[in-house]
């Protein structure tokens, strides 16, 4: 009798062991990718082209277009400005050096130059959309663009925001350590 007890008081234990491992055990969730600058590209493509209500036909004659549009304000965008490159932990921690004027001026006139492509693509852009959608659908497509760009600005601001917050913690916690 004793030992059919223990038995079954180690079946038990077993049993309860197995029961918290299960539950230990982190589900992994598949990390999620994140779609590619073509990928983007499609998808807000076909939210324009619901969006403008645009038949088959419409829609054809719309997507080559929207790509190089697309494709040549993403180039005029990611004109590569003249920062300084990253550095160490020390680095970050002393102030930035005060621009001369002649920088400012450049980075200044860098930006007019930018904006007049970004301008010209539109009008060269205008044109070609003008062929098969209305100044009413061009505006409301300009209109969406500018929204999710926002949206896009907002959400990497807040996650920027979130790093910098991250590191204050860690910095704080590390000045308690000394």
């Amino acid at each position: 009798m004793m030992k059919t007890r223990k038995f079954f008081m180690v079946l038990v234990a077993l049993f309860m062991g197995s029961q918290v491992a299960l539950f230990a055990q982190e589900t992994k969730k598949p990390e999620r990718q994140r779609p590619t600058a073509e990928q983007m590209q499609q998808m807000q493509c076909n939210q324009i082209i619901k969006s403008l209500a645009l038949d088959d036909a419409a829609a054809a004659k719309f997507t080559p277009v929207y790509k190089k549009y697309m494709e040549e304000m993403r180039a005029t965008r990611n004109v590569k400005r003249h920062k300084p490159a990253a550095g160490t932990a020390a680095d970050k921690q002393t102030p930035k050096p005060v621009p001369t004027d002649a920088e400012v001026e450049a980075a200044i006139k860098g930006r007019f130059a930018q904006a007049r492509k970004i301008l010209d693509i539109r009008e060269k852009y205008y044109d070609e959309f003008r062929k098969f959608l209305s100044p009413q659908q061009i505006q409301k497509m300009y209109n969406m663009e500018k929204r999710n760009g926002d949206k896009f600005r907002n959400e990497m601001n807040k996650r920027q925001g979130m790093k910098k917050h991250d590191g204050g913690k860690k910095r704080a916690v590390q000045g308690n350590r000394k």
